[in-house]
């Protein structure tokens, strides 16, 4: 009797079918198959050690197959880093079925689950916020869309929920979170990608303590659940001049052994609240113009020392990659207004391009603070992988292309008309 053996995949995993006898001849790599059977348990000499179900075949009773695949353009069985990103990204559905893969997104899963029922469990409530939004200078460039009932004028896809969430406070909802998408029109790179993921939270009547406690309680409890190791608890706190001087860098590593199962958390504390932009020839925010200063170096705001001015921010690193980040925030709109102005806005433009939020302020704000940690950052550091786009499911690629979609690309004239927008250049204009 002809014997035929194959491997059948399916999503928990992989399993040898034995079929004896039938036309189960002409199966290539890839192949929909239906298979029904009997689960039996291997002798002993037969067992495949290689094979989490090595000790158990199917021998087949019923066999189809579904539907037939084409040549792979690249092999799905390895680990899959030598094959260039590009490609890769072009068939990320192939590249998907790699068992790394898709182990690394159910794993991504997992995770937003522990978050979200965690952060319910402690009093948050989760709500969703605009993703078509009002274009505010918040440190990256915006991503615009034109809107096509009122010509000239643009959304902003959030870089991320940051006023709304602060006005989710004034509207009395002490604990806020949401698993949110965020988009920074910004030079990709192994951290870091067009549109994001990040745990968006905020929180009413905190200081900078109870934000760091609630967070790293969090964080440990979810590395213990997901099997991994801490270096140190609780984490570290460590100065931004310290850290500078010691590591050369706010983002460092503390870990003497490189066990990717190991994660060394630190916090970094007592940024300066401005940075000098030279090309510019002004001062900005070093984390966002919505960071509070450290109420102890008020005095050297009102003196206009600001190199001595800290901030009320507070970050999050593991590993040597920035895992999160966040502040108090200001809720006094005439220091709100003074901060805008020590940045280079204009008095007209400040009511202009914050005047909403100002506002708000003015009907009774409570104290508030936040942070936002990176999901695609959080995972990958996890995980050991090299960069984010190994934790997502369809990554921009470095060159800025979409999986799959061959976005951007170029849209029809007439949809361009319709919206009022010509293209410099372009032949049709």
């Amino acid at each position: 009797m002809v014997e035929t053996i194959f491997d059948l995949r399916d999503r928990s995993g992989i399993v040898q079918v034995v079929a004896r006898g039938g036309d189960v001849g002409g199966l290539h790599t890839e192949d929909v198959v239906f298979v029904k059977g009997l689960v039996k348990k291997r002798p002993e000499k037969l067992v495949n050690r290689n094979l989490a179900t090595g000790d158990v075949e199917i021998e087949v009773s019923e066999f189809k197959v579904i539907s037939k695949s084409a040549d792979l353009p690249f092999p799905i069985d390895a680990e899959g880093y030598e094959i260039d990103e590009e490609l890769r990204s072009k068939f990320r559905y192939l590249d998907l079925r790699r068992g790394r893969l898709a182990k690394n997104l159910r794993f991504r899963h997992q995770v937003i689950t522990f978050i979200r029922g965690w952060l319910i469990k402690e009093g948050f409530v989760e709500i969703e916020t605009p993703i078509m939004t009002k274009a505010t200078p918040e440190g990256a460039r915006d991503f615009l869309v034109p809107s096509r009932l009122q010509k000239g004028k643009f959304y902003a896809l959030p870089q991320s929920p940051q006023q709304y969430k602060q006005l989710l406070m004034v509207a009395g909802f002490e604990r806020y979170f949401q698993i949110a998408r965020c988009f920074r029109d910004e030079d990709s790179r192994k951290d870091r990608q067009l549109e994001f993921t990040q745990l968006d939270m905020e929180m009413s009547f905190v200081d900078r303590e109870g934000v760091i406690e609630l967070t790293e309680r969090m964080i440990v409890e979810l590395v213990t659940e997901m099997g991994h190791k801490l270096l140190e608890t609780p984490f570290p706190r460590i100065g931004y001049r310290q850290a500078m001087q010691q590591y050369g860098d706010d983002k460092f590593d503390l870990r003497k052994d490189k066990d990717p199962n190991l994660l060394a958390f630190a916090w970094v504390i007592d940024q300066p609240l401005f940075e000098w932009k030279d090309k510019e020839n002004r001062w900005d925010a070093m984390h966002h113009p919505f960071t509070s200063p450290n109420p102890d170096d008020l005095a050297y705001l009102e003196k206009g020392e600001l190199k001595k001015v800290r901030s009320w921010q507070y970050d999050l690193v593991c590993n040597g990659y920035e895992i999160g980040g966040g502040s108090i925030r200001i809720t006094d709109p005439v220091l709100q207004e003074k901060i805008f102005a020590i940045m280079g806005h204009k008095k007209n433009d400040i009511f202009k391009k914050f005047g909403h939020l100002l506002k708000a302020f003015r009907y009774g704000v409570p104290p508030h603070g936040g942070i936002a940690p990176g999901i695609d950052r959080l995972v990958a550091v996890m995980l050991g992988e090299p960069t984010i786009r190994e934790v997502i499911a369809f990554p921009t690629s470095s060159s800025g292309q979409t999986a799959v979609m061959d976005a951007p690309s170029e849209v029809d004239f007439e949809q361009l008309k319709e919206l009022g927008l010509a293209v410099v250049g372009d032949e049709k204009i």
